[in-house]
């Protein structure tokens, strides 16, 4: 077993003060809460706080214990599988594990099957059949609403470019596929660059957005397939004296980009429902242990947001999900 030689990572547990006794699951549980991994790509970002609150309300709901456990940054596969091997050891019941690899991932995950711990599979697909459930949004068709929204704030001509997020990303790989093959749609928009990646941090996607701004002096728009390069990309706007004027449409949600977003510094988010992915996540992963059936693919949703709409109860509060269970 490789050991776990990364940073110490925050862990959350849920479990109820009166775990299971009405016979649904095997004779042990009534003894004996299920513990149930939960892997996020990283625990940096927003959109993996809201997916550990999800885990932690339906694992205190339904008497599991959860453990969540990963990366600190978002490129470290190596991390990812350590993680994976470490819950194996402990005999965990059960994993939900949102891959930050699509195909460095099927090995360990397939481990894990073979010694009989389910794994249901969240926010990004694996290259591995064995998971029982794949919980994630339509990322195809988030990126075909991106690229819809920039071309029409653009009157449809317009140079634009997109900053990719890293290789091996399943999720951000379908938005961008999904951003460009709808662009093509659009014949007027010239895609000035798509080759690009900003990388997993904040630092790496600041310093590839200011070189693609350099690089292309005269964009009229750009596309972010996710948080950390949205963001990447909005500081760099910032400190040139573009943002606003330089149309900036991206991906998921955290403070500061909600406050673009309110600005107008941003034009659009499409915003993804990752408590829901997390709470669902675990649902289904008690639903296998319980011997039930599940869908074999769940579509979590996806909404693109301006600054028009930022305000309507239902986008409100995917924006700002309630995060207190953190902390309690």
């Amino acid at each position: 077993m490789v050991a776990v030689s990364f940073a110490c990572i925050a862990m959350g547990t849920a479990c109820s003060p009166s775990p299971d006794k009405t016979g649904s699951g095997s004779g042990d549980q009534a003894t004996k809460a299920r513990r149930i991994a939960v892997i996020p790509k990283g625990t940096t970002h927003e959109f993996w706080k809201s997916i550990h609150a999800g885990a932690l309300a339906a694992g205190r709901e339904l008497g599991v214990e959860i453990l969540w456990q990963g990366p600190i940054k978002e490129d470290d596969r190596n991390a990812q599988i350590d993680v994976v091997e470490s819950f194996l050891a402990k005999k965990v019941d059960g994993i939900v594990i949102a891959p930050l690899d699509d195909k460095a991932l099927a090995r360990p995950l397939r481990e894990a099957s073979e010694a009989g711990i389910p794994v249901v599979v969240i926010d990004s697909n694996v290259a591995w059949d064995g998971r029982k459930s794949f919980i994630a949004t339509d990322n195809y068709k988030g990126g075909t609403l991106c690229a819809d929204a920039l071309a029409t704030k653009l009157g449809g001509k317009g140079k634009v470019a997109m900053l990719r997020y890293i290789e091996g990303s399943a999720s951000t790989e379908e938005r961008e596929r999904g951003f460009l093959e709808a662009m093509a749609n659009h014949p007027g928009i010239e895609i000035a660059s798509s080759n690009q990646r900003g990388g997993a941090t904040t630092a790496s996607a600041v310093s590839a957005s200011e070189t693609l701004l350099g690089r292309f002096g005269d964009l009229q728009g750009v596309f972010c397939p996710n948080e950390s390069v949205t963001f990447g990309m909005l500081r760099a706007l910032q400190d040139s004296g573009k943002a606003g004027s330089i149309v900036l449409v991206g991906f998921d949600a955290s403070p500061k980009l909600v406050e673009g977003l309110a600005k107008r510094e941003i034009e659009a988010l499409a915003i993804q429902d990752p408590v829901k992915m997390g709470e669902l996540g675990v649902r289904r992963i008690v639903d296998v242990l319980e011997g039930r059936d599940v869908p074999a693919r769940i579509d979590t949703g996806v909404t693109l947001v301006t600054a028009d709409s930022m305000n309507e109860p239902a986008n409100a509060r995917l924006l700002d999900p309630d995060l207190s269970i953190l902390d309690k």
